[in-house]
């Protein structure tokens, strides 16, 4: 099955209000726009992110839809929201992939997610 044309923009604040260099906790929102630019409606089922830190140390999260919803997406229209990583370093990456559903077909399919930067203010020169 070819993939559908779903594109994903993710943008990432800091939130230094949040965060404790002390504790090592480093707060980042990230804001993600799911745009659907195919004839069909999509259902966004499931997300799956690969957080590595600045250390190397890894986790990976897993769970069904996004912020508590498996939003439906016609076709030309975007869906959008907000969440957070809490990172023990100042910089870090995530990467990961959306389950979507093709309401005509019925058929699941996956759209990665290349590796986007978590990084603090200052932290890389």
């Amino acid at each position: 099955m070819s993939e559908l044309p779903i594109h994903v923009a993710i943008t990432v604040d800091y939130s230094a209000q949040e965060s404790s260099v002390a504790e090592a906790r480093h707060v980042f929102s990230y804001r993600v726009t799911i745009e659907n630019n195919s004839p069909h409606s999509v259902q966004l089922l499931a997300r799956y992110w690969k957080i590595t830190q600045g250390s190397g140390a890894c986790q990976e999260v897993r769970g069904k839809g996004v912020v508590g919803q498996q939003p439906l997406i016609g076709p030309g229209q975007r869906f959008r929201y907000t969440s957070r990583a809490i990172l023990q370093t100042p910089v870090g990456t995530m990467e990961g992939a959306y389950t979507l559903l093709d309401t005509s077909t019925q058929r699941a399919f996956d759209v990665p997610v290349a590796p986007f930067r978590l990084a603090a203010p200052l932290a890389i020169h």
